[in-house]
């Protein structure tokens, strides 16, 4: 149920970062201490759950000539699950859900980067998740001004979100109750990226 799927999508807009910013050849890896991962999906209809993934990394090359041809990556963890209640995180890494024992990585790579009318540049890439690969859209919101660290580390950050279906990735486990069901079927992404240029 989580938004690993995401899961990739946090890379993802890191790409508009790097596109937003001054034209010049750069890489920029994922700050984890900095980042969040995050995933929203419904409980019993009326409630939401909120959780994160601890555990993940990423890569964003960007191509000054030609900004389509940049590319996304990024590897999350999907045993460092956390909702804040251990038992439901062993329910979660288990065969019902993400069946950490058997798929030890989810990843993004991406295969396309546009910009949409609105400016937002919106990146298409490959999430694969459960042992399934399917095609999902990034949108991204940013970046920041570039900011150097003490160490003279130049940062930026940015936010990205996506909406993904569980069922598309084999996630079905699920309970029928009146009215709907107890865990929903869509689950929202969200992303606060932190990133660092390599040197």
């Amino acid at each position: 149920m989580s938004r690993p799927f995401v899961l990739s999508a946090v890379l993802g807009a890191a790409l508009a970062v790097g596109l937003a910013s001054p034209a010049r050849s750069a890489t920029w890896d994922i700050d984890p201490s900095h980042s969040t991962v995050s995933f929203i999906v419904k409980h019993l209809v009326i409630a939401k759950v909120r959780g994160n993934f601890k555990t993940f990394s990423g890569t964003v090359v960007v191509d000054d000539k030609d900004p389509a041809k940049s590319s996304v990556t990024v590897k999350i963890d999907p045993a460092s699950i956390d909702t804040d209640n251990g038992k439901r995180d062993e329910h979660l890494k288990g065969e019902d859900f993400f069946n950490v024992a058997k798929f030890k990585d989810m990843t993004f790579v991406s295969t396309k980067v546009e910009k949409g009318p609105d400016g937002v540049l919106k990146i298409t890439g490959d999430l694969t998740m459960h042992g399934v690969t399917k095609s999902v859209v990034l949108t991204g919101e940013g970046p920041s001004i570039e900011v150097k660290d003490p160490g003279g580390n130049v940062h930026v950050a940015f936010s990205a979100s996506t909406t993904v279906k569980r069922a598309d990735f084999g996630l079905t486990w699920n309970k029928a109750i009146e009215g709907g069901s107890v865990v929903g079927e869509d689950v929202k992404i969200e992303l606060e990226i932190e990133l660092f240029k390599k040197r």
